[in-house]
């Protein structure tokens, strides 16, 4: 089963959440943000090779156009294949672990796999951003030391930034499964 909503980042842009049910104990979440828009990238390109342009006529030097126009294109792609991230996905298997991936503009895909029997929660944390407070999704890491510890925070939907209204619906299914699996361990 699949269904998608409609949801917003914290600075207004549209986010589309994507939720696959596989069995009641596999969940997956995609979270796609906004393409990257033609008319920025055209008005950056432009401003560049303008002002590349007024520095050529008043040096008369040709590698000032040559360097702005190589300077875009490595600006570009540097900015598609290491920042840009089209698409963020939450896989929960209970009985073996959560993925991360992240997608980017440029294809590549970055994953990040964490056994269940290091996750301790789900949470949803505040923080403070730019003068405002934001929430954000985070899965707790046991402490292999102390079993009451928590070792590390682990953020997730880093670069969408959804709002709360989204993480709430995220969390809500993250602690059905995790509860799921806590009651499928104890049972003998």
């Amino acid at each position: 089963m699949e269904d998608e909503r409609s949801f917003s980042d914290i600075c207004g842009g549209r986010l589309a959440l994507h939720r696959r049910y596989y069995s009641p104990s596999c969940l997956e979440f995609c979270l796609s943000c906004p393409r990257i828009s033609l008319r920025s990238l055209t008005a950056v390109t432009c401003t560049v090779w303008l002002a590349a342009y007024g520095l050529f006529t008043l040096c008369e030097n040709s590698m000032i156009l040559s360097a702005a126009i190589f300077i875009t294109l490595l600006g570009l792609l540097g900015y598609l294949h290491f920042v840009k991230i089209d698409h963020e996905t939450l896989l929960i298997i209970d009985s073996l672990g959560i993925q991360m991936t992240s997608s980017y503009a440029s294809g590549k895909e970055s994953t990040t796999f964490i056994e269940m029997g290091k996750v301790k929660d789900v949470i949803i944390n505040e923080a403070i951003y730019m003068q405002k407070v934001i929430y954000y999704l985070c899965i707790l890491l046991k402490d292999p030391v102390e079993p009451h510890g928590i070792s590390q925070v682990v953020p997730i939907f880093q670069s969408a930034k959804p709002r709360l209204d989204c993480l709430i619906e995220v969390y809500r299914s993250c602690q059905e499964i995790l509860a799921h699996q806590k009651a499928a361990s104890t049972s003998p």
